[in-house]
This record gives structure tokens, C-alpha cells and sequence, in this order.
């Protein structure tokens, strides 16, 4: 890790909820070993979200009993909560550049290939295991009682908005891609019905216009969805509802499988329960298509 991306690190503002909140906060009343732990993953949080209880133990010339009791002291429920705790405080503050650094994306000789592919399985095993599917089902539940739906994204969390907007809109009426980017949204937003369900996607790093959407949102009493990817992000407060998708990773660029997988299964089981409606809906779109001419026919 170069010393640029060590001086980034320290300086990222720290949420109310953050594992270094938690830590400052306890750090007088630990052990000297624990201070010592302590200490070293405050100032190399890139190098300690890697490493297992033995390798921490080692690094900082203690016991694995005292990195149990350290994290134990730090409210955590066990040492994997403490490493996703400390993955989503680096994943909120990372630059471009410390992303690059921390995936070693200069150095020779690497089968990049194998290296995306084993990350995605580890991330999608993670979500299989950790995600909260009545928390998943609630999302349709909304979907299943608000006529009026937007959908809304920035930046790369657009292209998941624009995803599940328009799968949604193959299987209901009453779906608007909105982008959060453009100004005439808030024009969007101000004229919908009353109560109308906006679901938000929102991946770090989170794009100021979305939190500023956001907070518009609830000032207009409009009930607010927000599909996110971390317990840290800055929407969350404006939030009515919110599902966190779980990752196992701090991405290049962004993580894609598991935000697509979840959409993916919210489409499909809303339409599982849409019954007869979904038929007639779907009919009328095919009907368009042929009469328009607007995709491929091989029957032609």
C-alpha cells in the first residue's frame, strides 16, 4: 500500500457507526494489547480488513484470545461481522486510485480472469447465505399495493435503476425511470400522485444528487425504497424503507452480481403473485411489438 493511499484512509470522515467510531470511542478503556490492536487497524485499515484472526494476532504480537476479546469489546458479535463492518467504513471513502492499489491492478502476471470470477462466486455465495429474503418480499409487497411506481439511480446505480425499471415495466403499468442526474426529476417527483413509491438504488460512491433526491423525497410525503449496498450509506435517513444488499468484497469499480441478482428475484416473484394481470399485461406488450414491428421475429 503506497503511502498516498495510507493518508486517504485517515482522512475519511467517520459515520456515527463506523468501526473506528467504535474503536475511538473505546480506546482508553482497552487493554494495552487491545490498544495496540486498535492502534494498527486505525492506521492500516487496508491491510487488517484482509487478515484472519491469526494473521491480525501476529501482525500486532498478541493472542487470537485477545483479538476475540478486543472485538468482543467493540460490540461486534463475532470477527466476520467486524471485517464487514470495516469493508463497508473503506468502501465509503475509497478513491479511485486506493481502489486500483488495494486490487493490484498494475501488477504483471496476474490471471485477472480467474481473479473477477472467484471474486463474484465469493460474492454472490455471500449473498446467498446473509441476505434478508423477507426483507426481499417486503420490496414486493410495496410493488404489489402502489399503482404509481419511480424508479431512480445516478451514476452507476443508474444502471441498475434502468434495469429494474424496465423489468418492471414488462410485467405492470405505472413504472417511471427517472434519472437522479437530471434536473427535470425534481419536476417528476413534484407532480406525482400523492403517495406515490419511489424506490431509490444507491451504490458508493453515493452521488450527491441522490442524497439531495432523497431528502426531497420525504419533504413531499412520498414513500421512499431505498435498495442499497451499504449499512453506511447516507440515504438510509431519508429512507422509509431500506434493504442493504450484502457484498463480500470492496470493488474496482463497482460490484454488479449481486445488485442484479436481487433484482432480478423482486421482478420474479412480483410477478409470481400478479395472477391473471400478469398474462394480460404481458399479451398487450406483445401485441405492441408485432403491430409495431419493433423486435426481431425469426418467423418473420
Amino acid at each position: 500500500m503506497t503511502n498516498s493511499t495510507q493518508g486517504t484512509i485517515q482522512n475519511l470522515p467517520l459515520n456515527v457507526n463506523s468501526v473506528m467510531t467504535n474503536i475511538i470511542s473505546r480506546l482508553d478503556s482497552l487493554t494495552p494489547k487491545g490498544k495496540i490492536l486498535g492502534n494498527y487497524i486505525m492506521q492500516n485499515p487496508t491491510k487488517a480488513v484482509f487478515m484472519t484472526i491469526k494473521e491480525l494476532a501476529e501482525t500486532c504480537k498478541t493472542s487470537e484470545a485477545t483479538v476475540i476479546r478486543f472485538i468482543d469489546s467493540c460490540g461486534y458479535k463475532g470477527y466476520s461481522e467486524f471485517q464487514q463492518g470495516l469493508k463497508s467504513f473503506l468502501d465509503t471513502g475509497l478513491t479511485l486510485l486506493d481502489r486500483a492499489d488495494l486490487k493490484g491492478i498494475q501488477k504483471p502476471d496476474i490471471n485477472r480472469l480467474n481473479h473477477v470470477v472467484l471474486e463474484e462466486m465469493s460474492n454472490l455465495q455471500y449473498l446467498y447465505e446473509s441476505v434478508d429474503i423477507q426483507k426481499l418480499n417486503e420490496i414486493v409487497d410495496y410493488l404489489l399495493k402502489n399503482p404509481n411506481v419511480y424508479v431512480a439511480g445516478s451514476r452507476l446505480s443508474y444502471t441498475f435503476a434502468y434495469f429494474m425499471g424496465w423489468s418492471l415495466s414488462r410485467i405492470r403499468k405505472g413504472i417511471t425511470i427517472v434519472k437522479g442526474s437530471d434536473t427535470t426529476t425534481i419536476d417528476q417527483i413534484a407532480n406525482a400522485p400523492e403517495n406515490s413509491l419511489i424506490i431509490m438504488v444507491a451504490t458508493t460512491r453515493y452521488p450527491n444528487e441522490l442524497i439531495k433526491l432523497g431528502k426531497f423525497i420525504r419533504r413531499e410525503g412520498h414513500t421512499l425504497l431505498l435498495i442499497t449496498d451499504n449499512t453506511m450509506s447516507p440515504i438510509i435517513q431519508f429512507a422509509n424503507f431500506f434493504l442493504v444488499v450484502p457484498m463480500n468484497s470492496i470493488p474496482f469499480i463497482g460490484n454488479t452480481s449481486n445488485m442484479f441478482c436481487i433484482i432480478k428475484y423482486i421482478v420474479q416473484e412480483l410477478a409470481s403473485r400478479l395472477g391473471d394481470d400478469l398474462k394480460k399485461h404481458q399479451h398487450k406488450l406483445e401485441q405492441l411489438y408485432v403491430e409495431n414491428d419493433i423486435l426481431f421475429n425469426i418467423h418473420g
